[in-house]
């Protein structure tokens, strides 16, 4: 007996009538699963008239009344995704003779593909504006014609706030820092298809009121070890203060070991109380991030992301980890507001020191190395470690230091300097080689915009 047990999530049918001759037909019924492969099958569906089977094939017929089943037989019960069988029937009828209305395959409709859900962020409308710190309510409509919704996921571009599986779709995303996002509902099917809403761009304001002030911006936590950042106040307060330190999003493995609750007071306000972060040891050797927000009631929350260094990965490749790390902390003064290193635009604009080639700084090479994709789970990591030699030795065409030894420093006014020599120079273009005082601006323009070209290529690709 064939398993009609065996669950599809879809499939179709068609019904074709051979041959009708007034008072009999043959019909032939063609099934697709489009769903999950089955072992073993049952199609049922019901006549309308008087239709009354009297020998079929390729399938164990049986009627009663207006219902019909053809169960599988051993040689066609196996089914697999995509998968097609025939079978067919003679029968006797009187009056009318239509198509059966509907079908099923062991107790799944036969209405054709998945059709995905449909979806529709209903709030946060668009252009909507807050104020930092902002909680911002998120909520979606779905639904699904040919199934039910199993989940709806609520984004930030491309990053997960949260997940809700049962209507009203809701989900409050808080601690909301001062900046512009795009948010997005993505609903699921119980098939697995899925659809995303229209993005709704928003923006949260900067606070005007006082404010809590953490010493760095980001930081790196070893796999299995601790690492702490300090926390006061921007501003005098007329009493106690309790500022909460806590996860807000992002790997769980990463948490607040101590430090969740300081207290602040009228003598103690601008001076830096820690906060210690602890990562778990995991299994892979992904370096995962999390976000933790320390906040306070009538304060605007700062906010600290913390990115695994994964004891999993080469020590060599950890180091470039925690160079990246310290080179994009705004606070060590590498980077303007705008997010633009300082003197290394000006000396790959300005210097050409050999008359015919123009070079940056090794601080600025190794910022551009790293820049494009190296951070925790990033894709240039695997690039990071085929420039590794087995002595630690970053090889061309990246500065010649080693990994450990490469120290961005800050100078005076802000701007930065390398340890070392800079890296190799790049030659511009051909025509552009003559020693001499630069030609005018529109052909300097054009030569700077070559030469970042070829140092994109030759010490960032």
């Amino acid at each position: 007996m064939p398993n009609a047990s065996a669950a599809v999530t879809a499939c179709q049918v068609t019904y074709t009538v051979q041959n009708d001759w007034g008072a009999g037909f043959t019909a032939n019924v063609h099934i697709a699963n489009l769903g999950d492969p089955v072992n073993g099958w049952t199609l049922s569906f019901a006549f309308g008239g008087s239709q009354q089977i009297t020998n079929g094939w390729s399938a164990t017929w049986t009627q009663s009344a207006h219902s019909v089943s053809a169960a599988s037989l051993s040689w066609n019960s196996a089914l697999g995704t995509g998968g097609t069988t025939d079978i067919g029937f003679n029968a006797s009828y009187s009056g009318g003779n239509a198509a059966p209305a509907s079908f099923a395959l062991n107790g799944v409709a036969c209405t054709g593909p998945n059709q995905p859900p449909a979806v529709s962020l209903t709030s946060p409308a668009a252009g909507t504006h807050y104020s930092a710190p902002a909680s911002i309510p998120l909520a979606a409509s779905a639904s699904d014609l040919d199934g039910s919704v199993a989940r709806v996921e609520f984004y930030n571009g491309t990053t997960l706030l949260g997940t809700a599986t049962t209507a009203p779709y809701t989900f409050t995303w808080s601690n909301v820092p001062a900046g512009s996002y795009s948010l997005t509902a993505r609903a699921f099917d119980n098939a697995g298809a899925s659809a995303t809403s229209t993005a709704a761009a928003v923006t949260v304001d900067p606070p005007t009121g006082p404010g809590i002030v953490a010493s760095v911006s980001s930081l790196s936590v070893p796999e299995g070890g601790t690492a702490t950042f300090g926390v006061h106040l921007s501003a005098q307060p007329t009493g106690s203060v309790t500022v909460t330190v806590g996860r807000t999003t992002g790997d769980t493995d990463l948490t607040v070991n101590a430090g969740a609750s300081l207290s602040f007071t009228t003598a103690n306000w601008s001076t830096n109380q820690t906060v210690t972060l602890a990562d778990a040891e995991d299994p892979d050797q992904v370096n995962g991030t999390a976000t933790f927000t320390a906040s306070a009631t009538g304060y605007t929350s700062a906010v600290v992301t913390a990115n695994e260094a994964d004891n999993d990965l080469s020590p060599y490749t950890q180091r470039f980890l925690q160079l990246y790390t310290k080179t994009h902390d705004p606070a060590n003064g590498y980077f303007s507001p705008q997010g633009i290193p300082y003197h290394s635009v000006e000396t790959l604009i300005v210097e050409a020191p050999d008359y015919g080639h123009e070079t940056t700084s090794e601080a600025f090479s190794y910022w551009l190395w790293l820049g494009g994709d190296l951070r925790p789970g990033g894709r240039r990591l695997g690039a990071v470690q085929q420039r590794l030699g087995d002595d630690g030795a970053v090889h061309d065409p990246v500065p010649r230091r080693s990994a450990d030894q490469l120290v961005l420093q800050p100078r005076q006014a802000g701007h930065l300097r390398a340890r070392e020599r800079p890296a190799e120079p790049v030659p511009l273009a051909a025509g552009h080689e003559r020693p001499g005082r630069p030609g005018p601006a529109g052909r300097r323009a054009a030569e700077h915009l070559r030469h970042a070209r070829h140092l994109r290529h030759g010490v960032a690709a």
